[in-house]
């Protein structure tokens, strides 16, 4: 997918901090970060190092301590860990919903619904309920209605991380085939480095306490890759040896 390098940014970060606490103590600091528009970005790092709060001051769940947090689009989809699916509706339903609250017409709605279910390869499972699906199915909906609320940029909070390793590869195909084919813009959050190289265009490695941007990797995306390619395997390595120096420098 190729960029337009004259375009405004989708995501602005100028020197963002995040403080929580009575303490005041420093989540982030001094963040600054551009993500183009169409950008697949993986955002990695060691458990509490604040992925998911800079996730959330790009959602606008969080504002910032200081600095600035700008999209474009004025605001992005988000797509949780958790499915989180209206247990008593079906799936083509629960995508229903999210569009009804984008304000599409009701009588537009169950073609759209259906439509954005093919999407992520779901149709024939339109009209059972959540517990009729695996874990995997149930997270492609959630996809589907994320896609529902057709904003350009779509942020996504460990999504896979609860599914087996079969099922996992398996939707980073639905997933590249969704990015390379609407051209959203992606910030994917994970603590899987392999999971991170595999998917993103950019990898960037945050470092802890507080959270800064510590490498930022540019990848090769011309080409789709798999789990298994030898590619993904090398930058799997280059990026746990740099997640090991950050947890050793925090540890020391």
């Amino acid at each position: 997918m190729g960029l337009d390098s004259s375009s405004a940014p989708a995501i602005q970060l100028d020197r963002v901090s995040k403080a929580f606490g009575s303490d005041g103590a420093l989540v982030l600091e001094d963040v600054s970060l551009t993500i183009a528009p169409g950008e697949f970005v993986c955002l990695l790092g060691a458990s509490g190092c604040g992925k998911s709060t800079l996730l959330s001051l790009i959602a606008g769940l969080e504002r910032p301590s200081s600095g600035t947090v700008t999209v474009a689009s004025g605001r992005a989809a988000m797509m949780f860990q958790e499915s989180a699916l209206f247990p008593w509706l079906s799936a083509r339903r629960n995508v229903e919903l999210a569009l009804g609250l984008r304000g599409v017409p009701r009588n537009r709605r169950r073609e759209q619904a259906l439509a954005l279910l093919d999407v992520v390869n779901l149709t024939d499972a339109a009209e059972k309920r959540p517990h009729e699906l695996s874990g995997g199915m149930r997270q492609r909906v959630a996809l589907a209605r994320s896609l529902a609320q057709d904003r350009p940029v779509l942020l996504m909070d460990e999504p896979f991380a609860a599914l087996d390793a079969i099922t996992r590869d398996l939707l980073h195909e639905e997933l590249e085939n969704v990015w390379r084919d609407t051209g959203r813009t992606i910030v994917f959050v994970t603590h899987n480095v392999r999971e991170a190289a595999r998917l993103g265009q950019r990898v960037l490695l945050m470092s802890s306490r507080p959270g800064r941007i510590a490498r930022d990797w540019a990848v090769d995306s011309s080409t789709q890759r798999r789990i298994e390619s030898p590619e993904v395997a090398r930058l799997s390595i280059e990026i746990t040896e740099e997640l090991r120096k950050e947890i050793r420098r925090n540890a020391a």
